[in-house]
């Protein structure tokens, strides 16, 4: 096979969602804007899809969502300000996020759900292959997961599907993969079921919001009847599409952290500030301080 026809040049990176399991905050700010630390969610979905080489970007947006354009845009007046005050660290790193790819935008109309989110990509991806990105998760790995998927592509040609080992208690919150495995980490999907309950669950291994997809999942998600609150979801297109192809599976070697979920959200913030260069320190010692005052008060 001639792995230079099968690259992946373009990314799908979804934004449109309300974020309603943030409300108050996700009123008028995008949930993909919420910081981790110091960085807000998306820059570190768009910097995991420039790290697999994929520079040409494609976000779904909708109503509310215009602070991530912004945060990607050229701000010449704020870059004058800091070159002017002598900032030059700062200045290098707001650069760094305006140049680092070409982003597109396109408004989703209304929210019929995932699959419909990504059948606005149509057109900017042709009938070439792609990568999606869910934009609320952050997911790291020595090799960028995004990368390992398109690696598994260039060796069969076919849709491929990121997949993490869960706990009992969340496998109702995932699409849960049964499928025949290929090797440790490569499965042949057989089906895909949408958040079972713990005992009907064929495995442990969910959805994890990164993706390589086919062109033809356009034409897929055209049949693909809409469900619950008028909803088209990818999940129910890719279980038609792996009834008439192979679609394969992932395990992937890496770590993923949700940000649509509250608590993992504040997870996410303790992991990331116990490791950051500048406040990990002084964060842990204040945890210490915090957890040995706990103690003591229940003494």
């Amino acid at each position: 096979m001639n792995r230079k026809q099968n690259l992946i040049r373009k990314a799908v990176i979804p934004v449109a969602g309300y974020g309603t399991r943030f409300l108050p905050a996700s009123k008028a700010q995008p949930k993909e804007m919420f910081l981790v630390v110091d960085k807000p969610t998306i820059q570190y979905v768009v910097e995991e899809a420039v790290a697999s080489g994929i520079t040409d970007i494609l976000m779904i947006i909708s109503k509310g969502k215009r602070a991530i354009e912004e945060h990607f845009d050229f701000n010449p007046i704020l870059e004058a300000e800091l070159a002017h005050a002598g900032r030059v660290m700062e200045l290098d790193e707001i650069r760094k996020i305006s140049g680092m790819a070409t982003i597109h935008y396109v408004w989703q109309q209304e929210l019929n759900g995932l699959g419909d989110a990504i059948s606005y990509a149509k057109y900017h991806v042709g009938d070439e292959a792609f990568a999606v990105l869910l934009g609320d998760t952050i997911v790291e790995s020595s090799l960028p997961v995004t990368q390992q998927l398109m690696q598994i592509y260039q060796d069969y040609n076919e849709s491929v599907i990121a997949f993490e080992q869960v706990t009992t208690d969340k496998l109702s919150r995932y699409g849960i993969m049964q499928g025949r495995p290929l090797n440790k980490h490569l499965y042949l999907l057989e089906d895909l079921i949408e958040k079972p309950e713990p005992a009907e669950a064929p495995s442990n291994l969910a959805i994890a919001g990164r993706y390589v997809l086919t062109p033809d999942i356009f034409q897929t998600l055209e049949a693909v009847v809409p469900g619950k609150n008028n909803e088209i979801q990818l999940t129910d297109a890719l279980r038609l599409q792996l009834k008439q192809k192979p679609v394969y599976g992932l395990h992937f070697e890496g770590q993923r952290y949700d940000i649509g979920n509250k608590l993992e959200f504040l997870k996410t913030n303790v992991i990331f500030g116990l490791r950051h260069a500048e406040l990990g320190q002084d964060f842990r010692h204040f945890l210490e301080q915090l957890l040995e005052s706990s103690d003591h008060s229940k003494s």
